[in-house]
């Protein structure tokens, strides 16, 4: 039987702005897998615990969702930061992860880069290699989510460093396997029937039709669907249920 991980970014509210909270409510019950903003794009210490509290209570596994400290674009702006930056950027904000995920009684499970970082990280090596030694340092149990293909996977085959292949059920590609920019027309894909038909053949056969119409392939170990698409309760419950629908197994990638 195939299985697969459905992923979602979450706890992306802060201060006095906590409208995506009450979607993360909606969305935990549908997911395997929840990548938890810490701090620097999004989320801050109140929404991180009670992000942390309702996946755990959900039974979904944790994950530090890092991002540039960019709180004004969301961290989906490039900066240009040294390796040395990167690495210790990832590891403040996974041991803050870390720590609340041992005062809900429970181990960090993964780590993904978050929107400007993770795109970066996929095409420089030395950026992703200080991801993931950064990762590492925090805990060698923890797993790598990746780009399939990208500079991402190398580095944390280079570091010894599990990594699970990410796929994208809400975003469009290009011919290289990398994501189109958010700028660009088309970037995010916003039917449900696209949505679902797009997962079920990348988990299914490997394969995704790029933006050109191009078919491409990639390693889908666990699918993404962003936490801040007006769609997503949406998505993640149709694409739960056409998974299972498939006889595909949804579990998460511990």
């Amino acid at each position: 039987m195939k299985t697969i991980d459905l992923n979602c970014d979450l706890g992306e509210s802060f201060g006095a702005y906590t409208n995506l909270m009450q979607m993360d409510s909606l969305i935990l019950p549908h997911i395997t897998s929840a990548n938890i903003a810490c701090g620097f794009h999004a989320g801050d210490p109140v929404v991180i615990k009670k992000t942390v509290e309702l996946a755990v209570k959900n039974g979904v596994a944790l994950g530090a969702h890092p991002g540039l400290p960019d709180l004004q674009g969301f961290g989906r702006r490039n900066m240009k930061i040294t390796p040395e930056e990167a690495e210790s950027l990832v590891i403040y904000q996974v041991g803050a992860l870390q720590a609340f995920a041992h005062s809900a009684g429970t181990e960090l499970n993964h780590v993904k880069p978050h929107g400007a970082l993770y795109n970066m990280a996929a095409t420089d090596f030395e950026l992703a290699k200080a991801i993931a030694r950064g990762i590492k340092k925090c805990s060698s149990d923890l797993i790598f989510v990746c780009l399939y293909g990208s500079c991402m996977v190398q580095a944390a085959e280079s570091e010894n460093l599990k990594y699970a292949c990410e796929v994208f059920a809400d975003r469009a590609y290009q011919e290289n396997g990398l994501l189109v920019p958010r700028s660009q027309p088309g970037a995010v894909v916003t039917g449900e029937t696209e949505a679902i038909a797009r997962s079920i053949k990348m988990v299914t056969e490997s394969k995704v039709t790029s933006i050109t119409g191009k078919e491409i392939s990639v390693q889908a170990d666990t699918i993404c669907v962003h936490g801040d698409n007006p769609k997503a309760v949406e998505f993640v419950k149709s694409i739960h249920a056409e998974f299972v629908n498939h006889g595909i197994e949804v579990k998460s990638i511990r």
